[in-house]
C-alpha cells in the first residue's frame, strides 16, 4: 500500500547480529536530519531491520535514513498512533523496537538490550526504557525523566492505538521489564522548538480527549490541572534536583497541561451551544 522509495540505492550491508532473538525497530520521520543519524547509530549494530516511515520530509533525513536501511516508505500523515501501526505492520522479526526520531540509546542501554536479545526471554512480552530527556545539552535524571516508557515489545500480539498524540504500544499479556541505561530524549531543538510543539501537542491532546468523550466545564479545571502538573514533575518527581532547566521543564509542561484543558473546555463550550441551537 506505501511503496518504497523508488531512489532508495542498494540495501545497505546486513548488520551481523548474533543474538538468540531477532529485532526489528521502528521510526517515524518527518524533517529530522539533525537528530535522525544520532537515533540510527544507536539502534544499528542491534537491529536485523531498519523500517522507517517518512510523511513529506524536504530536508536530508531520508538520504541519511538511506545509509541504514533501504526499508523506507513515503505516506500521508494519519496521525502518531495511525503512523507507527503502519511501521509495525512491516515487522517481520521477534521484538519490535518503536523509537522516535529525537531519541537514541545510551551506550548502557544499548549493552543492556543486546544482553536481553541474547537470554531466553521466559514470559516477557513488553521492555519498558527509563527516560534521560534532554534539553539545552543537559540530561535531565529526574522530573520529566522519572518516567520509563514502553518502547519494545514482543511482535505478536503487538498493535499502537489510534491516537493522535501520545499514542499507546498494546501487547499481549505477559510480563514487563525496564532495562538498565537511559533512552535519550532529545524532545527539544531550541526554545522557539519547545513553544511550538506544546502548542501543537496540547490541541491534539484536547481533541483526543473529546473525541474520547471527555469534557472539561470549568477554567478552574483546566488551571487546576496545570498547577497539579508542575508539583508532579518539581516536587514529586523531584525536578528540582534538575535545577534550573527542571524548574523551566516543570513549567512548560504545567502550561502544556493548562493549554490541552483549556481547549477541552473551548470545545465542550461550543458543543453545548451547538445542542442549544438544535433543541430550539
Amino acid at each position: 500500500m506505501y511503496p518504497d522509495n523508488p531512489h532508495a540505492p542498494a540495501r545497505p550491508r546486513e548488520p551481523h547480529v548474533n543474538h538468540q532473538y531477532s529485532l526489528s525497530v521502528t521510526i517515524i520521520t518527518k524533517n529530522e536530519a539533525d537528530r535522525i543519524e544520532r537515533c540510527l547509530e544507536s539502534v544499528k549494530d542491534l537491529a536485523n531491520e531498519i523500517i522507517v516511515f517518512d510523511s513529506g520530509s524536504t530536508d536530508a533525513t531520508l538520504d541519511i535514513v538511506r545509509r541504514y536501511t533501504d526499508k523506507i516508505w513515503q505516506t500521508d500523515w494519519p496521525g502518531y498512533g495511525l503512523q507507527k501501526q503502519r511501521a509495525l505492520e512491516q515487522a517481520q522479526y521477534d521484538w519490535v523496537l518503536a523509537i522516535d526520531a529525537d531519541e537514541a540509546l545510551d551506550e548502557e542501554l544499548q549493552n543492556s538490550l543486546k544482553e536481553f536479545l541474547s537470554r531466553d526471554r521466559q514470559d516477557v512480552v513488553a521492555v519498558k526504557m527509563k527516560w534521560g530527556v534532554t534539553i539545552y545539552e543537559k540530561r535531565l535524571d529526574y522530573g520529566r525523566s522519572a518516567r520509563s516508557p514502553l518502547r519494545m515489545t514482543w511482535r505478536e500480539g503487538t498493535f499502537f492505538s489510534n491516537d493522535e498524540v501520545h499514542e499507546k504500544m498494546l501487547h499481549a499479556s505477559g510480563r514487563t521489564i525496564t532495562l538498565k541505561g537511559r533512552l535519550l530524549h532529545f524532545t527539544h531543538r531550541n526554545y522557539g522548538h519547545a513553544q511550538h510543539k506544546s502548542v501543537e501537542y496540547a490541541w491534539l491532546g484536547s481533541q483526543k480527549y473529546f473525541r474520547k468523550g471527555r469534557r472539561c466545564h470549568s477554567l478552574t479545571g483546566a488551571v487546576l490541572r496545570g498547577l497539579w502538573t508542575f508539583i508532579l514533575i518539581f516536587f514529586i518527581r523531584g525536578g528540582f534536583l534538575d535545577g534550573s532547566i527542571g524548574f523551566l521543564t516543570a513549567v512548560s509542561y504545567a502550561q502544556n497541561s493548562f493549554n490541552k484543558y483549556a481547549g477541552l473546555w473551548t470545545l465542550t463550550r461550543m458543543e453545548k451551544i451547538e445542542t442549544g441551537r438544535a433543541k430550539r
